[in-house]
């Protein structure tokens, strides 16, 4: 399983925009793609927005990555909350916890 940190540094002002844009766009399209979204969330004292996204597939990441944000359906996303990051940080995180 492939599992990536987003953190997301929102422009001021517009967290609560990013997060409607997120949850109403973002989140089911990554869904629709074969992906899992293990946590999301804010910090709103440093406008930033926070989450997990999981792949556990046979597609190679770096090709499934480039699908999804070539899709039509994600050019067609209004609002596209893209337009609130100022900052994005990505890291790939190993899990130390045993598998349930």
């Amino acid at each position: 399983m492939i599992r990536q940190l987003r953190i997301y540094t929102i422009n001021k002002g517009h967290l609560d925009d990013f997060v409607k844009g997120w949850l109403e766009g973002v989140y089911p399209l990554h869904l629709e793609h074969g992906y899992r979204i293990e946590r999301a969330g804010t910090i709103p004292e440093r406008n930033e927005f926070v989450w997990e996204v999981t792949y556990d597939g046979d597609e190679d990441w770096d090709e499934k990555q480039a699908a999804y944000y070539g899709s039509p359906e994600r050019a067609a996303l209004q609002p596209d909350p893209a337009q609130w990051i100022a900052k994005t940080e990505r890291w790939f995180v190993n899990s130390v916890l045993p598998e349930a």
